[in-house]
């Protein structure tokens, strides 16, 4: 049985976890969650660790020029500590006796107390000169706005007099947006639960399902969760199931569906024969998961969206949908740890990966139907860059124009970008086969 931590020691572990060994932000906090039975121990980590994610590259360098030499190679949990420590500070905006006293005392927990003593002088140091720091830290991009300088440079490039605004927009808390299951219950329904429970909520302006909470919470613990009344989603991802045109009986496919919340919404919409398909075997049960908790069905299958020939049954399919596996840069206000996982080099792969991937689903496609590509990416490369080569290369392809309330239209298709609507980064092309 693990013995009790305290919250900021636990922090610091799972932070080196997902900073310094590329752990995902969602794994680690559910190995520590159990750790910690009080929920505002649970919070202040939840705390602790996206915004941990999120200013890492911004106060990680700001941890070498606080120190003579530095200790993220030969003690990676302190350096990660310490970032918590400036976390408390500048973010969190802790009363400063207690941030640096916990921090301090969390060194020693992790039994390196002779380190406690520079971690005190480091804080410190910090909370002198936090001024001059600042400034130095906001003369450049990449520390500025938290981002890697390949990301920054990236945006700048394919956004350009949109980048800071793109960038700031990242790191501010996104809302809790919820998605209504129309089978089970109405939007005034499950506001009415909620309200009870002392929450608030409100009907999203434009999205036909959605609701939106200020601020984050146990999501599972809500009235009306376990029933299946409704789902997590953001707003941006519940645009794909009005893109779609569903009706009644149509056959559809939704490539790349892990974690299925976009198929359990289109099976909400209408009654259809969905096959959702999966190429990660380890994300196929979260699938499943979601379907009975809101009571759908669906043919599930473990395969490559990019092949089709070991699991399509050879019957058309009159919508697909491809939620393309991408960098997720439109979504690092919400999963802050993708900026610390993906590199410059990762982009070339993924690139010729959404191309396979489309060209393969095409040819699944009914004559008359519609394919929606989906990414939640920003990045050009991954949207019309994939698209528009597509679609350059066939004669028996349409792209239809797209308007939505958010967002811009780009070369093939429409970008929402972070924070447009208070929304996820989101990208969405509509083909239509002739």
């Amino acid at each position: 049985m693990n013995k009790p931590i305290s919250v900021r020691a636990l922090a610091a572990q799972a932070l080196a976890d997902i900073a310094l060994s590329g752990h995902s932000l969602r794994d680690v906090a559910d190995r520590a969650f159990p750790r910690l039975p009080d929920s505002r121990d649970r919070a202040l980590l939840t705390a602790l660790l996206n915004e941990g994610a999120r200013w890492w590259p911004r106060f990680d360098a700001a941890i070498d020029q606080l120190l003579d030499k530095p200790i993220r190679r030969n003690a990676p949990v302190i350096h990660a500590l310490l970032v918590i420590g400036l976390v408390q500070l500048e973010v969190l905006e802790l009363p400063a006796y207690a941030a640096v006293a916990a921090t301090v005392e969390a060194v020693r927990e992790l039994g390196r107390p002779r380190l406690a003593g520079m971690a005190n002088a480091v804080l410190r140091r910090w909370q002198r000169e936090r001024e001059t720091l600042n400034v130095a830290l906001d003369a450049t991009p990449s520390t500025r706005h938290a981002h890697p300088a390949w990301l920054a440079a990236a945006i700048a490039r394919d956004w350009p007099g949109q980048a800071e605004e793109i960038m700031a927009a990242a790191n501010q808390e996104p809302p809790l947006m919820l998605r209504v299951n129309r089978n089970r219950a109405t939007r005034e329904e499950v506001i009415e639960r909620l309200t009870g429970a002392g929450l608030t909520v409100a009907l999203h302006p434009w999205l036909a399902d959605g609701l939106v909470l200020p601020h984050s919470t146990e999501v599972t613990r809500l009235p009306g969760f376990a029933q299946g009344d409704f789902a997590v989603q953001d707003g941006a991802a519940q645009v794909p199931a009005d893109l779609l045109g569903l009706v009644d009986g149509q056959r559809v496919l939704d490539a790349c569906a892990a974690p299925g919340g976009k198929a359990c919404h289109a099976l909400e919409r209408a009654n259809v024969h969905l096959v959702a398909v999966e190429s990660e075997a380890k994300r196929v049960p979260r699938i499943r998961q979601n379907l009975e908790r809101l009571g759908l069905r669906a043919d599930v299958v473990t395969g490559d969206a990019g092949d089709a020939s070991a699991w399509w049954d050879g019957k058309p399919f009159d919508r697909v949908m491809i939620d393309a596996p991408c960098s997720a840069t439109g979504v690092i206000r919400r999963r802050p740890d993708v900026r610390l996982h993906r590199r410059d080099a990762d982009m070339a792969a993924l690139v010729v990966q959404q191309g396979r991937i489309l060209a393969a689903c095409w040819d699944l496609l009914a004559p008359g139907g519609s394919l929606l590509y989906v990414t939640c990416s920003i990045l050009r490369s991954e949207n019309d860059g994939v698209v528009g080569a597509f679609v350059a290369g066939r004669s028996d392809v349409m792209a239809m124009p797209l308007t939505l309330p958010v967002g811009q239209p780009t070369g093939s298709g429409w970008q929402i970008l972070p924070g447009d609507g208070d929304l996820d980064g989101m990208y969405y092309a509509l083909l239509r086969k002739l």
